[in-house]
């Protein structure tokens, strides 16, 4: 008889991981991921492995967990997935892979997200041996950008003989992976185990090169590189252009979490600081609000709202993140839409946050109920700081640099369906060509390039 519940992820207490930076998520025991594994029906027709992105054999994986072949099920992975430790933190698997899963239709679905954390966890603390270099094969290919996309294509690529370089414009390798998310979500410590792993492999990594600036895309393929993949994630944050949007205590995600996670602001000897011991407002729904919320938590906050213009079941954090929030004490302000954001005139500080009341109205072109304002129904949030995790879009710099690269309005980069762009031997993917996405998904944009990028030396 299979179970028809999940097995319970164990997680930090509320109260006591409110307070501190560690992985919330503690991971599954030897014996829980087993009976978890046998929850898998090994269907024939493998559905899940249609929702992966990057096309993970889950039940072969799986059923190698099943009878405790553990390095058996991390081989697996690493066959399809570059980041397999990484995926299984912080991938969306309720709306990928388990939402296709058989046992699901009934039950619960199989906790493959979970699974495949372990099995990553158990390789990392077990395994001693090292992944051996490919020959090099004598081609040459450059990388913009190590975060998912690049960091997948460069995997690929290597373990194909290609001699790669990877080119990281922060001084730390990881992208998105170590300045976006933060340490309770996904350690770094595991990221750098990514890339490491990647390095054993051969691919060599050169930080504090902004492509566009330090080197352009057109000097790469004078230096003998024959194909160039950029994958520099959308790091350009977006505003709402409202009225107080420039006072001080204001600040995008992108910039309140890259000054928390990787440039240690959060000591109080900083060189970076950013505010801490105050009121927070955090404008948007998405996991880099619930990040940014919970984060300014941990950093001593005294209160903590998300402000969000649709309600709870509209919001497109993960549902994991959401309750995690609540749990932990931060209030949702849902239906609610900032208007102004209010300043002292002498100090140029923020006082406080006009929002006013929303309500559902008409689908938008999404299909989502487009929220209307209600009018007369103003009040003011006090907050001495708001954080706007509102989106982001891709930095133009490289297209500014870049003869022939076509973009769209967004200012995405135009790929076909290969990642190929508009000029010869370059390709794209990840957040660069559309906006701020998932990490599986410019995952999966790095490996489909990764392909198209050896398909197009060999034929040169």
């Amino acid at each position: 008889m299979v179970e028809p519940k999940k097995n319970i992820m164990p997680v930090q207490p509320p109260e006591a991981r409110a307070k501190n930076f560690n992985e919330v998520a503690l991971g599954y025991s030897e014996e829980v991921a087993v009976a978890e594994a046998a929850r898998c029906l090994n269907c024939k027709n493998q559905p899940c492995v249609s929702g992966c992105p990057v096309n993970i054999r889950i039940p072969e994986f799986i059923q190698k967990i099943k009878t405790r072949d553990f390095e058996g099920a991390y081989g697996v992975l690493s066959e399809t997935s570059s980041l397999p430790a990484v995926c299984g933190r912080v991938c969306p698997q309720e709306t990928q892979c388990e939402s296709k899963c058989t046992l699901g239709i009934k039950f619960e679905p199989v906790g493959i997200g979970r699974l495949e954390r372990f099995a990553a966890d158990w390789h990392n603390s077990h395994s001693q041996k090292a992944p051996a270099a490919k020959q090099c094969n004598g081609h040459k290919v450059a990388v913009v950008g190590s975060g998912p996309s690049g960091l997948t294509c460069a995997g690929d690529l290597a373990k194909k003989g290609y001699k790669v370089i990877v080119f990281e414009a922060l001084h730390t390798a990881g992208g998105v992976l170590v300045y976006g998310i933060p340490e309770f979500r996904l350690p770094k410590t595991i990221v750098a185990k990514e890339v490491d792993t990647l390095k054993q492999l051969g691919v060599d990594f050169q930080t504090n090169v902004v492509i566009g600036k330090t080197l352009t895309v057109d000097e790469l393929f004078e230096d003998g590189f024959e194909a160039v993949f950029i994958g520099s994630g959308a790091g350009l944050p977006n505003f709402m252009g409202i009225a107080g949007e420039a006072l001080k205590g204001v600040y995008s995600a992108n910039e309140f979490l890259t000054r928390s996670n990787l440039m240690n602001a959060y000591k109080d000897n900083s060189d970076t600081p950013i505010m801490k011991n105050c009121r927070f407002a955090v404008v948007g729904g998405g996991n880099v609000a619930m990040d940014a919320a919970r984060t300014a938590l941990r950093l001593g906050a005294q209160k903590v709202y998300i402000v969000y213009r649709r309600s709870m079941a509209e919001l497109p954090a993960r549902k994991e993140e959401v309750e995690h929030a609540e749990e932990e004490g931060i209030e949702f302000k849902i239906l609610c839409n900032p208007v102004e954001i209010l300043g002292d005139l002498n100090s140029g500080f923020v006082t406080g946050v006009k929002c006013i009341k929303m309500e559902l109205g008409e689908p938008d072109a999404k299909g989502r109920r487009r929220p209307v304002p209600v009018e007369g129904s103003e009040f003011v949030l006090d907050v001495d700081c708001v954080i706007m995790a509102i989106g982001t879009s891709p930095n133009p710099l490289i297209k500014d640099t870049t003869n022939g690269l076509e973009v769209n309005a967004r200012g995405g980069i135009i790929v076909n369906e290969s990642g190929l762009t508009s000029r010869k031997g370059v390709f794209a993917g990840g957040d660069a060509v559309t906006g701020a996405a998932t990490v599986i998904s410019a995952m999966g944009a790095g490996k489909t390039a990764a392909k198209a990028i050896d398909e197009y030396i060999l034929n040169k």
